[in-house]
C-alpha cells in the first residue's frame, strides 16, 4: 500500500517520504538483492520504459546503479552530460524539462544546484529524480539505510556517528532518513560547518514524532564512543575546488583513523559513499579493515535504484 503512493511521484529529498513510504522502499531493495542472488538478473517490469539521466557533476555509483537498473528492469537509461545537451548553451531548464517531459517516462538529474532540480521536476510532468545535488543525495540515503539495517538491524537500537562536514550532502539526506527512523545520530564537526538550518529543522520534525536523536558535537571522541556505525564523506566536494586548504585544515581533527575508532564498538562498521580520498578524511587501515562495509555499501545502490525507479515509473 505504501509504495502505490509514491507511484508517479518525484523522489528530490528524503523529506518528501513518509517513514512507511520509506520502510517499504528499503524492504523492496531487500526483496530486490535477494532475487538478485537467486539469479534473477532481469525483472521486466520496466519493459518499454525510458529513464534520461542528466548529469552536470562526473559519476561512478550513481550512473551505473541507474543504469544497470533499468536494463536488468527491462527498460532503457539514456545518459546526456549538460554539455550534450542545449542546457550547456544557455537553454532555460523548464524549457528542457517541458521536451524531455515528451520523450522519457522518468528523468534522473545530477545538479550543482539544488534549485535546478525544483525547477525540473515543477515543469516535467514525469517522476523526477534526485541523482545528487548540493543540499541532498537521496539515491545515496536509501542505500545506507539498507546497509546498517543488513548490518546491525533496528536502526532505532543503534548509535551512528557522521564525522566531518556537516552541511554535507549525503549526510542531510542520512540525517533526514535516520530521523524518521528513530535512530540516534552523532555529528562532529568543525564550527561553520554545520547542517544547513532548513534540513535540521526538518530532522528535528521527525526526530519529535520517532524519538530520534540528531546531536551536533564538536568532539569527534563523544561521536564515535560506544558507536555502532561510523559513517565520512569527503572533505572537498564537487565545485568546492577553491576551498580545499581551509577545508582539509578545519576538518583534520574529524579524519577517522585507528586512533579514533577504539572508542567505537568492537564490531562497528565503518561507511563510506565513495569515492573516498585516503589519509584525508579516512586512514587506508581503516576503509581497508574488516569491520569496512563500503563494497556492500555500495552494491546496494543497485537494489535501492531497482526500488526507487520500479516504483516510481512503474
Amino acid at each position: 500500500m505504501h509504495l502505490k503512493t509514491l507511484r508517479g511521484r518525484d523522489l528530490i529529498s528524503i523529506a518528501d517520504l513518509s517513514p512507511e513510504e520509506l520502510r517499504a522502499l528499503i524492504d523492496l531493495s531487500f526483496d530486490f538483492k535477494r532475487r538478485y542472488y537467486l539469479g534473477e538478473r532481469s525483472i521486466p517490469l520496466l519493459s518499454g520504459k525510458i529513464l534520461g539521466m542528466i548529469f552536470e557533476k562526473h559519476s561512478t555509483r550513481t550512473r551505473v546503479s541507474l543504469q544497470v537498473a533499468m536494463l536488468q528492469l527491462g527498460g532503457v537509461a539514456l545518459y546526456f552530460s549538460a554539455q550534450e545537451l542545449q542546457l550547456g548553451r544557455g537553454e532555460p531548464i523548464k524549457d528542457t524539462a517541458r521536451v524531455l517531459d515528451r520523450y522519457l517516462d522518468g528523468i534522473a538529474a545530477r545538479v550543482y544546484s539544488h534549485k535546478s532540480l525544483i525547477e525540473l521536476a515543477e515543469y516535467a510532468k514525469v517522476p523526477v529524480i534526485n541523482a545528487l545535488s548540493d543540499l541532498e543525495h537521496p539515491l545515496q540515503a536509501l542505500a545506507d539505510v539498507m546497509t546498517i539495517i543488513e548490518k546491525k538491524g533496528d536502526i532505532s537500537k543503534l548509535k551512528i556517528a557522521f564525522l566531518g562536514d556537516g552541511a554535507d550532502n549525503v549526510l542531510h539526506s542520512l540525517m533526514l532518513a535516520i530521523a524518521k527512523l528513530g535512530g540516534k545520530l552523532y555529528i562532529a564537526t568543525a564550527p561553520g560547518y554545520d547542517p544547513r538550518p532548513e534540513i535540521l529543522r526538518l530532522a528535528e520534525e521527525d526526530a519529535r514524532k520517532s524519538n530520534a536523536q540528531i546531536i551536533i558535537t564538536r568532539d569527534p571522541i563523544e561521536a564515535v564512543r560506544d558507536a555502532d556505525v561510523i559513517y565520512t564523506d569527503v572533505w572537498v566536494s564537487m565545485g568546492q575546488e577553491a576551498e580545499r586548504e581551509r577545508r582539509l585544515r578545519d576538518l583534520s581533527p574529524y579524519q577517522v583513523n585507528a586512533e579514533l575508532v577504539k572508542y567505537a564498538k568492537k564490531d562497528y562498521i565503518f561507511m563510506h559513499c565513495l569515492p573516498a580520498r585516503r589519509g584525508e578524511e579516512v586512514t587506508e587501515d581503516v576503509i581497508e579493515s574488516a569491520n569496512s562495509v563500503v563494497w556492500d555499501q555500495a552494491e546496494n545502490r543497485l537494489h535501492t535504484a531497482k526500488a526507487v525507479l520500479a516504483v516510481l515509473l512503474g
